[in-house]
């Protein structure tokens, strides 16, 4: 695999206006597999004056994490400063802040409330490298050869492109403009102690079971909370939704109330919004069952603490993740902006990011950063033949183990919903709120 010679950044001008002088590291099929404790080289770039270059990035903690901005810097040459926020607080500082941020690292279904605000920068398809390596249902709208509009919520796909280099408006075909490159991704559900629950978690029903009362949270991000909140119920048969990801004005009101009475009734031992609030819930005990994300549940597993990311009758709900440029970029920062989206797919952080149980855009990019005990585990669903280890070199399943869920195939083919922007947003968040302080 050539890097350099299928590189659009040349055409930019880079290199003759800027004495930007880039060299890469040949990479293969055959490249040397990297581990926590014997990384494969990453991409390397040296440069003369891209030093200078210094990119603001804005995120949550799912990624903003300090090994992969020094690894950036490492082979990227330039500076890079990461702050870790709420999904509410980045969404608000990129749409009402353009000026505190060079690069936005945000979920899709963000998108419909970001892409009007005018401050992310339309990106030009013919500049990432790696983007026929993409998983279609990004690209396409596809998985495994079949069209993903079953699913509800804002799947990738709907939001993915925009009409033109200007444009504040999505279009629904692909087009030479993207709104975000994909990263990573993964499938959610519950997470629950064994230890503490006493037995297996099969549906979303049980987070209203007043067998765990007093000892269960539910995620407090009002768009996504209330897609959690809404497979709980159906399954449970307490309401049905025409579209969990686009609810009517009534079923915001019907569950809002359900949720009500659960609180009431002392459900809850709290809402979380950050990463760290729900390992520390978890870790804790003092909540057994409860809203997760993937690596959170790894990084209770990582303190020795059993946790499981329960693999639902009813289904996931998905997301997606991907970098944005915002507006104000031009001129060689702009330039080093791409040179970062394409570091980002070239596989030594999407491994990274696998070992904590998340998915890359660019899976056999990944793959080449894998050792193939660690690909049979996280993507392929295959007892792990040794000891797995995560990017900071604690033990997170030992021999023998098998991930909660399965093979990639099985997970990502039992997305029922995705994250979502609802037609009624202000009103979801209205209600969300009086919910939360009822």
């Amino acid at each position: 695999m050539t890097h350099l010679s299928r590189r659009k950044l040349l055409k930019t001008g880079l290199a003759a206006g800027a004495g930007f002088a880039v060299t890469r590291c040949a990479s293969s099929s055959t490249a040397p597999s990297g581990t926590p404790n014997n990384p494969a080289p990453g991409p390397q770039v040296n440069t003369n004056q891209i030093k200078d270059v210094n990119l603001r990035l804005i995120g949550t903690g799912v990624s903003q994490i300090n090994e992969i901005r020094n690894k950036a810097q490492e082979d990227l040459g330039f500076k890079m400063e990461m702050r870790a926020l709420s999904t509410e607080e980045n969404n608000q500082i990129a749409i009402t802040q353009p000026g505190q941020y060079d690069i936005f690292d945000g979920e899709y279904f963000s998108l419909p409330l970001v892409v009007p605000s005018g401050n992310l920068r339309p990106i030009e398809i013919t500049r990432i490298t790696d983007y026929d390596k993409i998983v279609p249902f990004f690209t396409e709208g596809s998985f495994d050869g079949m069209p993903v509009e079953q699913s509800q919520g804002t799947a990738p796909y709907r939001v993915m492109y925009v009409d033109g280099p200007d444009s504040k408006e999505f279009s629904s075909t692909p087009t030479d403009y993207a709104t975000l490159i994909p990263f990573q991704y993964n499938a959610d559900t519950l997470g629950y102690r064994p230890d503490l629950v006493g037995r297996e978690i099969e549906s979303w029903a049980e987070l209203f079971n007043p067998e765990f009362r007093g000892k269960t949270s539910i995620l407090d991000i009002p768009q996504i909370g209330i897609m959690d909140a809404a497979m709980v119920a159906e399954a449970a048969g307490l309401m049905t939704f025409g579209d969990k990801g686009n609810m009517t004005r009534a079923e915001i009101d019907q569950i809002t109330e359900i949720l009500k009475e659960q609180k009431r009734n002392g459900q809850f031992r709290a809402f979380w919004k950050t990463f760290d609030e729900s390992v520390n819930l978890m870790s804790s005990g003092e909540v057994v069952l409860q809203s997760m994300w993937s690596p959170a549940v790894t990084a209770v597993q990582s303190r020795d603490i059993e946790c499981i990311y329960a693999p639902l009758t009813e289904g996931y709900r998905g997301w997606g993740g991907g970098i944005g440029l915002s507006q104000n970029l031009s001129g060689i920062e702009l330039d080093a902006a791409y040179e970062y989206i394409n570091w980002m797919l070239e596989g030594w952080v999407g491994a990274f990011l696998g070992r904590q149980g998340y998915y890359s855009a660019a899976p056999e990019n990944a793959k080449k950063y894998m050792s193939q005990a660690e690909w049979e585990y996280w993507y392929e669903g295959q007892p792990a033949s040794e000891d797995m280890v995560d990017p900071f070199g604690t033990t997170l399943a030992a021999q023998g183990s098998v991930r909660d869920g399965g093979s990639f195939e099985e997970r990502f083919g039992n997305i029922v919903c995705w994250n979502s922007t609802m037609e009624e947003n202000t009103y979801l968040v209205q209600k969300w709120n009086e919910f939360i302080a009822s």
